[in-house]
């Protein structure tokens, strides 16, 4: 499997929260002419709402952004002959050790949608954006063919999901799902036709020992 990184405009998005949670721009008729008046948060009924689905986002850790044709040739060479093309180019550890596919038969070429859990603590589940704006699920909508879901977990049998949370990703039709944690409900996940590399596989729940933090930042994965 290859995964490249896809960025995201973080620049734009600090900019428009910083409108649209803080500020009201208020532009006149006359050219060149602006004035801001600061308005309460509470002004803004989404807001609050803006400002969560933010803590989920992370920075993009490249500008490069992989055509679809690049990725159709990179889709067509072996595992083996990419990492040695990285090792030439100076990234010699840029692979994910020790993850299997569910099924005989997988491949997957895609740019990388990152998920980043943490360990479960009070706080932090508190902290945590919840229900759809999950950093989880702003990662899935951001999956599509072209794409592949790639989800950092705390360990190797933590389960990262299962048959329910990642129905989605089949309705998105996913290039592909990575971890180096474990997944749930092998054979419905087969059944979804699209390629899944894990750790290992488990039976267990992750929320009791992990949560999703982060959507598209940095990860260390295998």
């Amino acid at each position: 499997f290859t995964m490249i990184a896809q960025p995201i405009d973080f620049a734009k998005t600090l900019s428009f929260l910083s409108r649209a949670t803080f500020s009201c721009l208020i532009r006149s008729r006359k050219a060149n002419s602006a004035t801001v008046s600061a308005l309460p948060i509470r002004n803004f009924p989404c807001a609050l709402n803006i400002g969560r689905r933010c803590l989920s986002t992370g920075p993009s850790a490249s500008k490069t952004i992989v055509s679809d044709e690049l990725l159709s040739k990179i889709g067509s060479l072996s595992t083996q002959g990419l990492i040695d093309g990285l090792w030439v180019l100076g990234w010699p550890s840029s692979y994910i050790e020790g993850a299997r596919p569910l099924a005989k038969g997988m491949k997957m070429a895609g740019r990388a949608v990152t998920v980043r859990f943490v360990p479960q603590r009070p706080d932090i589940a508190a902290d945590k954006p919840a229900g759809a704006d999950s950093p989880e699920y702003e990662a899935f909508e951001k999956c599509g063919p072209n794409e592949v879901l790639v989800m950092s977990s705390v360990g190797p049998w933590e389960s990262v999901g299962g048959d329910i949370k990642f129905l989605r990703l089949k309705q998105r039709r996913v290039g592909g799902l990575v971890t180096d944690g474990s997944v749930r409900d092998t054979d419905t996940l087969v059944g979804y036709g699209f390629p899944v590399f894990s750790f290992s596989t488990t039976a267990k729940q992750g929320p009791s020992a992990m949560q999703p933090w982060e959507c598209n930042g940095v990860v260390s994965c295998g």
